[in-house]
């Protein structure tokens, strides 16, 4: 009797002193607020029942709640799969079926607005607005595309990757849609500009975010796959402007596209799949990346690489038309060329980035685009025109595709890899949607001369 009444107190004195089981409690730094407060009100330390050992045992109680709290901050406690996954996969079905996604995603979004040169083209002959004037549907639509990503990529971070995407693939078919009916610049500008701006923005940056959660040691050469999709985007789409509007004429060439971009976005639906659980809490803006000089430096230095980097998407058709004679053909093939030497360059400095390092391999690219734009002062002739084409699509194809593979590089902690990327879009999207109108001011105020623009 005496013996079985000592086993029952040692067992209950046991559980009321045990430390409490918190491993799904994240070490310091990563613990938050919430995760703390039930550290030190867990029920094995507080305990509400009528033993009452707080109060029997005060120097217990607080002795264990320390215990606990000293553990969490110090990380000595095991996390679980739910706070600390895994390590990326760098390979398999799932993860390469999501850069498979970012690729469609990617032909969606910047590949259409790399076919906006062939759109310029067509709007100055027929809407009788200026060249300065029409390329603001295109910087509108780049620059919502990243200034919005401080916005959906902390909502990537926090769990909302699918009504954030699906948002944008509803706002998707509705601004190709609404386009193909516009017949006003102001109509263009809603439908093409700010609706279409706003779906990119909500599809760019979260799908890069998610895909950069599953690869390490592949990540800058995934990234270049998917930003392939530009290319591809930018080829499927030029082509069909070109060979379906002088035939099918303006709405029913942009219907197509529409009714592609609806396949593509069922597609993608149904296929992304995010890894990481979500991080609820957290700031909008991670202030403590702009006190580290990589960081912002290199955000930066890529604000002053976009500035001018889609003037010569924007108008070298135009260029071959007012300047060479060029035919309205010739002149979009000019863009294919420009578009389809990114093929190899999207992809190629990614490989190589994963052994030399991002930023060694982004930096002669920025180099040759701005010694190209230069080049461009001294073309006379279409096939000088073609040569710059080539060159300078080579140049900017490695640029586009190195800027989020070496943002990326940029962030050890993949929790926070959707606000980090989204921040420096947002500072690169001021570059985007000044950089062509004001090329196309200077060339107005030349008198219809590119030099100053090209300078």
């Amino acid at each position: 009797m005496t013996d079985s009444s000592t086993t029952i107190s040692d067992d209950v004195k046991k559980e009321t002193t045990a430390e409490p089981d918190l491993t799904d409690i994240n070490a310091w730094p990563t613990a938050e607020d919430e995760d703390l407060e039930r550290a030190i009100s867990h029920p094995s330390i507080n305990h509400s029942s009528q033993t009452k050992p707080t109060e029997v045992y005060p120097e217990k109680a607080a002795s264990v709640r320390s215990a606990v709290l000293a553990r969490t901050i110090t990380g000595r406690s095991t996390a679980s799969s739910r706070k600390d996954p895994s390590p990326p996969p760098d390979g398999g079905l799932t993860a390469w079926t999501q850069a498979a996604m970012l690729h469609l995603s990617i032909m969606t979004t910047l590949g259409y607005l790399t076919a906006f040169g062939s759109f310029q083209t067509y709007y100055e002959t027929t809407l009788g607005v200026s060249s300065s004037t029409i390329s603001w549907l295109g910087s509108v639509q780049i620059f919502l595309l990243f200034f919005i990503g401080t916005f959906t990529g902390r909502a990537l971070d926090a769990g909302l990757f699918r009504p954030v995407y699906i948002a944008g693939s509803v706002l998707q078919i509705l601004g190709i849609f609404t386009t193909s009916c516009a017949t006003t610049y102001w109509q263009l500008f809603l439908s093409q500009g700010l609706c279409m701006g706003l779906a990119n923005g909500l599809h760019f940056c979260p799908t890069m975010g998610l895909v950069s959660t599953y690869f390490a040691k592949r990540r800058s050469l995934v990234i270049g796959i998917g930003a392939l999709g530009s290319c591809t985007g930018g080829v499927v789409f030029t082509i069909l402007i070109q060979q379906l509007l002088p035939k099918i004429g303006f709405g029913w060439t942009v219907r197509i596209i529409g009714f592609i971009m609806v396949a593509i976005n069922l597609i993608t639906i149904t296929f992304y799949r995010t890894r990481l659980p979500p991080r609820r809490s957290g700031p909008l803006v991670e202030w403590a990346a702009l006190t580290e000089a990589p960081y912002v430096l290199y955000s930066a230095g890529c604000f002053f690489m976009f500035w001018g980097l889609y003037f010569a998407f924007f108008y070298v058709g135009a260029y071959g038309r007012t300047h060479l004679g060029m035919s309205y053909q010739h002149s979009t093939n000019l863009l294919l060329t420009m578009v389809g030497i990114g093929f190899i360059f999207r992809v190629l400095p990614n490989y190589f980035a994963d052994r030399v390092g991002p930023l060694n391999t982004i930096l002669p690219f920025a180099f040759l685009c701005g010694i190209m734009m230069y080049a461009w002062i001294g073309v006379r002739s279409p096939g000088g025109l073609y040569t710059f084409a080539t060159l300078y699509g080579a140049g900017s194809a490695g640029i586009q595709s190195m800027y989020p593979a070496t943002l990326s590089s940029l962030t050890s902690d993949l929790s926070k890899a959707g606000v980090r990327m989204g921040m420096s879009f947002s500072i690169v999207s001021f570059a985007c949607l000044t950089g062509a109108p004001l090329a196309g001011a200077l060339i107005e105020s030349q008198g219809g001369d590119y030099l100053y623009a090209q300078m």
